[in-house]
């Protein structure tokens, strides 16, 4: 599953690095941050996250400041999270996570974009089978010896670690642990890159290679969408 994730990530990542959206994106994760926990990021571990997220993509501190701020005031837009489910080509489970303020726009792109390819949106909790829910961090290797290090963190809700090819590590967790880890990794002095909560496939479908493109093709254009988030799915890939 680690190495699974990692290379998705990075996908992931390079893609936005890519996207004149990218910022966009953060944007609106980091309203909805602000609008579920406040605009403290000391007491707001979900904005701590969309923080250092936008960090990873290079967004400029003064840019970060104003979406935080834009999120406060009384002129902003009401943004919701809102989510599809969905089954898209040859029966691949899709699950998509959107930020909008005009929930009837987004339902519409995101059905048509699936439709088009032979898919279908699923009613609510249909894939709560195939995708199980669970906060990631990618930080920095600590000074301390591994093993122990893994031991202090399960008693902080770690279930699985892993090491990067960066030379990182991995961790996932319990997503109802994620407050209580992130604070946990920032008493320890340790470099937090990238975190989040991220819905992980329990079970998985296997493509022919012509296939997997269709399917790659869907996602890239559902995430190319303002709205959209993050796209998961459920296709099989190679470790």
């Amino acid at each position: 599953m680690g190495r699974i994730f990692e290379k998705r990530k990075n996908r992931m990542f390079a893609r936005w690095a890519k996207m004149s959206k990218a910022f966009t994106k953060i944007g609106r994760e980091i309203a909805i941050a602000v609008k579920t926990g406040g605009p403290n990021p000391d007491s707001n571990s979900r904005l701590r996250s969309a923080i250092q997220n936008a960090k990873a993509a290079n967004m400029p501190k003064d840019r970060v400041d104003a979406a935080i701020n834009k999120a406060t005031s009384k002129d902003a837009s009401v943004m919701d999270e809102v989510f599809y489910e969905a089954y898209g080509p040859h029966g691949v489970a899709i699950f998509v996570e959107t930020a909008t303020d005009n929930p009837t726009r987004t339902v519409g792109n995101v059905r048509n974009l699936i439709t088009r390819r032979g898919g279908n949106l699923a009613t609510k909790g249909a894939l709560d089978f195939v995708f199980t829910r669970k906060g990631v961090f990618t930080i920095s290797k600590p000074s301390q010896d591994i093993e122990e290090f893994e031991l202090e963190l399960i008693d902080y809700g770690l279930e699985d670690l892993f090491e990067t090819e960066e030379g990182d590590l991995l961790l996932y967790i319990d997503f109802s642990s994620f407050g209580e880890m992130h604070h946990f990794l920032e008493s320890k002095n340790l470099e937090i890159k990238q975190s989040g909560l991220h819905r992980i496939p329990v079970s998985y479908v296997e493509l022919a290679e012509t296939e997997q493109k269709e399917l790659f093709d869907l996602v890239d254009k559902l995430e190319d969408d303002d709205d959209v988030q993050n796209v998961y799915h459920n296709m099989k890939q190679d470790d």
